[in-house]
Parts: structure tokens; sequence; C-alpha cells
């Protein structure tokens, strides 16, 4: 396969050419594109140099099979044709097209055959927040309809990019030394703190983030699913945690959760409260599965369940995601 990657230098795109490696992906020629900034950047994938090319519209994609496009929606939205124009497939990690009739939103484990119908090219990746739930909701769903969702998220630095990544990690250092701490990539200094806000608040005063949870959602389990979001910036590094409450029309024991959960694809259940054992975000960033525990019975509903995940935010999150995808598609040619 010939392919391409849009936002070679970012966090995505430099976990997409650990994944491809990891995997055997067949690639035989790699084309790597970035912005003025990261243009002429070497990196190495599978032994060999690759020098990142300057974005620009043209032919550049001629002859490629797959691109993996993560350099941001307005970059997306501008550079598709071009893309697509000579038959590869996108397969886009921002949130251009995701909420589009005409393009599928695909986790793999969920919907996977919603990829092979692409009338534009174009293949979405959904939020990584979506992605997590949706890989745990999907266990239960096998189980009994699940008609409502809270979620509240503890989203790391991570989501928001390499340089927030780096940020935080500068604003821990500098609260240490007495330092006036650095703030650019996030509304207010994130070490020591929480942030009840990612993205910006829409009219109902959900935040977007929130609200791509919900609509979502909705798309890729092709379910009239109501969900309820609060989305948090916490102060880890990388992988994203999720306290997630549902009701399913008929009741499910807690046993039978975690079962579902224990074979669930994609899904590894960790739960096991008397020895302390439950996901937690520094010990499985890197990883590739959805890790749930404190799975339980609400004693507020009979028909509810309340659990905890923990997703690698740059892996499955996206990287991974955008993978597993392809990997599909070949498999299904």
């Amino acid at each position: 396969m010939v392919v391409a990657i849009v936002g070679a230098s970012g966090a995505v795109g430099q976990e997409l050419l650990k994944v491809l490696s990891e995997r055997h992906f067949p690639v035989t020629e790699l084309r790597l594109f970035g912005s003025v900034r990261s243009a002429g950047t070497e990196y190495s994938f599978n032994g060999d140099k690759y020098i990142v090319q300057k974005l620009k519209h043209g032919d550049a994609f001629r002859g490629v099979d797959i691109a993996f496009t993560s350099a941001g929606a307005s970059v997306s939205r501008e550079y598709w044709e071009d893309i697509t124009r000579y038959g590869a497939i996108m397969i886009d990690n921002s949130s251009a097209f995701r909420m589009d009739a005409d393009v599928p939103l695909v986790v793999p484990e969920v919907n996977a055959a919603d990829a092979l119908s692409h009338p534009r090219g174009i293949i979405a990746n959904p939020n990584c927040t979506t992605i997590q739930m949706v890989v745990a909701l999907q266990a239960i769903e096998q189980l009994s309809h699940i008609k409502r969702v809270h979620v509240s998220t503890y989203q790391a630095a991570s989501g928001a990019g390499a340089q927030a990544m780096k940020e935080l990690e500068t604003q821990y250092r500098q609260v240490l030394a007495g330092e006036e701490v650095t703030v650019n990539k996030f509304a207010y200094q994130l070490a020591y703190n929480l942030i009840p806000q990612i993205d910006v608040f829409t009219d109902n005063d959900y935040t977007k983030e929130e609200m791509k949870m919900f609509n979502e959602t909705r798309k890729i389990m092709h379910s009239d699913i109501q969900v309820s979001a609060t989305c948090v910036r916490v102060p880890s590094l990388r992988a994203h945690s999720e306290s997630i409450w549902l009701e399913t029309e008929q009741p499910i024991s807690a046993e039978q959760a975690k079962e579902a959960f224990r074979n669930g694809t994609g899904c590894e259940l960790m739960d096991d409260p008397a020895n302390k054992k439950y996901p937690m975000p520094l010990f499985l960033s890197g990883t590739d599965k959805v890790y749930i525990g404190r799975v339980r019975e609400d004693i507020s509903c009979p028909n509810g369940l309340t659990f905890w995940c923990v997703g690698d935010q740059i892996r499955k999150g996206a990287a991974l995601n955008a993978v597993q995808i392809a990997e599909y598609l070949i498999s299904n040619q």
C-alpha cells in the first residue's frame, strides 16, 4: 500500500508511524506531509528515512492508497479533494466530516462495515472520548439496548496535542521551582488543577466536546441512545479516563456486565476492588485496549450500571483506530 500521513510531526502523526510499524501494515511507499514549520523534518520508519513535504495543492497524492490525516479540521476541509482526487481513501482524524451523512464514522469494534461505503473517499475517525466509550458500550448493548448514558471524562493533556503535553510538564517544573507558570495551550494552569471545559461552549451550555459525545455515539451505534457528558481536562499526561453511568431496557447484573466486558472486543476487564485493581492512566498509557473496572449495579436505578474506563487517547483514541479502519478495508477488498 502507498500510505500518506498528513500532520506527520504531530502527536498523532508520530503515533501513526509507530502503530503502522508495530502492526506490520503493508506499507510499500510512505509519504509524509506537514506545515511549513515541519517541512524538511526527517523521520525514521522501518529502518528508512523519510522527509516531511510541505502540504500544498496539487497532485502529490497521485498513487496514494490510504491517507491518514491528522492536521486539524481546517486543513482536512481545504485539502480533502486534493487527497482523494486520484482514488486515495482519506481516514480523517479531525472533526471536519464526522457528522456528514455521506461520510462513515467508524470504530471497528462497533460498526466496521460502515467503512465499506465511503462515496466521497473519506472515512472519519471519531473523537477520542467517543471511541473509548462506545467500545465499552458495545459490550453491554449486546445484552440489552442502552437507553441513556451519563459520562464524566477526565481527559489528559495529550488530547490537546504534543505541545500541550510539554506545557504540562513545564508547568509542574515551574510550580515546584516557584517560577511564573507558562499558560498557552490551556485556558488556565493545568498543573495541580482541573479545567471543566474542553472546546468552546455551545448555545445549550454544553461544550462542543460534550456534544460530540452525544452526536457521534448515536451515529456510530445506529442508536437512539441519549448521552449527557461533562468533559474535564485533568493534569495527567496521557490516556483519558471516563466515569460512565448507563441505563438499559432490561436489568443487567454486575456479574453479567463484567462477563460482557471480559469477552468484549477491544475491552479488558480490570476489576478487583479487594486488591485495589482498577484502570489508571499512569499505568495504561501506550496500550491499545479500553480497560474497564469499578463495575457495579447502580443503587439509584433498577436498570442502571456504572463503571470506570481508561484508554490511551493517542493510540485507541486516534492513531490505532485509524489503522484498524485501514486494516479492515484491506481485509474486505
